[in-house]
């Protein structure tokens, strides 16, 4: 299932989070200016992802069950994640990228991979996912809907990240408004690789706070 850029929906910010930044951007909850580096929040019914002021964030983003969760900014590197290649193709993601994230709403893990058209959701049996939480147990400490698994294994790669569901939907809108012709382009895979060095960087930085 592919989900577009509709309104209400976490896929309406792909170009935005993809760019970053915009101009003369305002908090999406109380329209103050915001500087180029601010946080996110998750509104996690409708899984839109909004711009936030410091004082938003502060406010919607510590209240237990609130409507808005706040998106973590760390990122850290999984080095010792363990997945072989047929548990990878049993997941049936066919392409080299994915990312996992638990859905309050569904309540259950989904699975979702970049493709030229959005976000597309996996299939991902509870069995698959218990057999990789088991062996590799920091997976359950992912903090609900804000953060997720992003696995990159295109080429070579064999990376494994906790990462901020902001930046993974940042992948998807890199991917949505760069993909030209069959195989992308080189741009597209120049930009892909960029976001993956970035975020091994943060991640060995230590850059980043929860």
């Amino acid at each position: 299932m592919s989900t577009g850029d509709r309104p209400g929906s976490a896929f309406g910010t792909l170009r935005r989070l993809a760019s970053r930044t915009g101009p003369d951007q305002r908090c999406e909850l109380c329209g103050a200016p915001l500087p180029a580096e601010h946080r996110h929040l998750l509104e996690v019914a409708s899984r839109a992802i909004s711009c936030g002021c410091q004082a938003c964030a502060l406010l919607f983003g510590s209240q237990a069950a609130a409507r808005y969760r706040l998106v973590p900014t760390r990122v850290r590197l999984l080095p010792g994640f363990r997945m072989s290649d047929e548990e990878w193709d049993a997941l049936l993601v066919p392409v080299g990228m994915a990312f996992f994230h638990f859905s309050t709403p569904a309540g259950r893990v989904v699975a979702l991979y970049p493709s030229p058209a959005g976000a597309t959701e996996s299939l991902l049996t509870l069995e698959s996912w218990r057999a990789l939480e088991a062996a590799n147990p920091v997976l359950g400490c992912l903090e609900a809907d804000v953060e997720a698994l992003l696995v990159n294994r295109v080429g070579l790669a064999r990376d494994a990240f906790a990462a901020p569901i902001d930046e993974c939907f940042r992948l998807v809108g890199i991917i949505r408004s760069r993909w030209k012709g069959l195989s992308g382009g080189t741009e597209v895979w120049a930009a892909i690789e960029t976001f993956f060095a970035e975020l091994r960087s943060r991640a060995i930085a230590g850059a980043g706070r929860a």
